[in-house]
């Protein structure tokens, strides 16, 4: 009783919001385990923009988001193709790819919109915009899972050591909207901006499984 009593409490701290300002998720390891699930009760989305920081030393493929739904793996996936040397963007298992500056060793800032009314998805690299594409009209629907860290080739699961991330992550956000172009600038530029309503890095439940660490964000001393 007394356990049981204890595994209720943990679970009641670990859904506490927490204030990520400063702060990174470092992924250390290549592993088929390590991962941050992002958690958020939203299920419908017809239109969406994720912006996130990461930096890594991966000359591999990699996961950077990866959204999925009981029906679909790949129902929102950021996907760096280092065989193409572009990044794969999918959207309800139906993807194009943008040949963009994918920078090793250094932060890098990244957004990503699509809205199903046109079918068109952007991408922006350090507030350099890609070329508009076709990717998918259909409405992304049903109960979601959010992962950093790895790529989801199942509900929650699935998951390939060689399509895992290593390096670092932070500032993630994410909105049920596409954002303007002057919204993206002034995340890119660490102004003050509008925080994600479903994915909030100042106020954001997560569940870490595996090798993650939460550290304080490195920057450049003046």
């Amino acid at each position: 009783m007394a356990l049981l009593f204890l595994l209720v409490i943990l679970t009641a701290c670990a859904a506490i919001p927490q204030d990520l300002s400063g702060k990174m998720f470092t992924f250390p390891l290549e592993t088929n385990t390590a991962s941050v699930r992002l958690t958020t009760s939203r299920q419908t989305f017809s239109a969406l923009t994720v912006c996130l920081r990461s930096f890594t030393d991966l000359r591999r493929s990699h996961s950077i988001f990866s959204l999925a739904t009981q029906s679909v793996d790949n129902d929102f996936l950021i996907y760096w193709d280092n065989a193409g040397n572009d990044i794969d963007y999918h959207v309800r298992n139906k993807y194009t790819n943008f040949g963009v500056e994918y920078k090793l060793n250094m932060w890098q800032s990244i957004c990503s919109t699509w809205d199903s009314e046109s079918g068109v998805g952007q991408l922006w690299i350090d507030g350099k915009p890609s070329s508009r594409k076709f990717i998918s009209s259909e409405t992304i629907s049903g109960p979601i899972i959010i992962v950093l860290g790895q790529e989801q080739d199942s509900f929650g699961g699935g998951f390939d050591l060689q399509q895992s991330f290593v390096g670092m992550m932070s500032d993630v956000h994410m909105w049920d909207q596409v954002l303007t172009p002057c919204e993206i600038q002034n995340y890119m530029d660490e102004l003050n901006f509008t925080p994600g309503n479903v994915v909030n890095w100042k106020m954001q439940d997560f569940q870490i499984t595996g090798k993650v660490l939460i550290e304080e964000k490195q920057k450049n001393c003046l």
